[in-house]
């Protein structure tokens, strides 16, 4: 039987805080959001940049780590966010901003630009940022990659 998001939350969040604990991390854990769409878990200490890694490399490794938990428990479980210290919520704002300003040069120069690699979640991210934009395309690199790149480009 598949479990409520309720109880999924309750999982992931014991198991974040097994992990952390695990690799002697100071931290706390809170529920930002609970949905059938989204859970959304905010860790916070002094130990956030060894919790983030470089980049968002850990936080990215945590949060595909317990969406794959949150998946054994359901099949349509909802996907699960992780944040830390809003490194990824300033990080999303960043993405968003240069994938509409890119859109914008694409729009005004013809030229189509390519973004760097992204994850699947920050590549959702820009599809849907550049899905009200009636001019402009969004495309992702084919092929087995954990990274991807996106190009803008003019809707033909």
């Amino acid at each position: 039987m598949d479990k409520t998001p309720e109880q999924i939350n309750e999982i992931v969040t014991e198991f974040a805080g097994s992990v952390l604990h695990s690799l002697g991390f100071e931290y706390e854990i809170a529920t930002q959001k609970c949905s059938a769409e989204e859970i959304s878990l905010m860790i916070a200490g002094p130990d956030s940049r060894y919790i983030i890694g470089d980049g968002g490399s850990r936080l990215d490794d945590l949060q595909y780590l317990l969406n794959r938990i949150a998946v054994m428990h359901a099949q349509d479980a909802p996907r699960i966010r992780v944040d830390c210290d809003h490194y990824r919520e300033q990080l999303e704002q960043r993405i968003i901003s240069t994938a509409r300003q890119k859109a914008e040069q694409v729009l005004s120069t013809g030229r189509s630009h390519t973004l760097k690699p992204l994850n699947a979640y920050f590549r959702r991210l820009v599809h849907s940022a550049l899905a009200d934009m009636p001019d402009i395309a969004t495309c992702s690199e084919e092929g087995d990659a954990r990274y991807k790149r996106i190009t803008i480009s003019r809707r033909a």
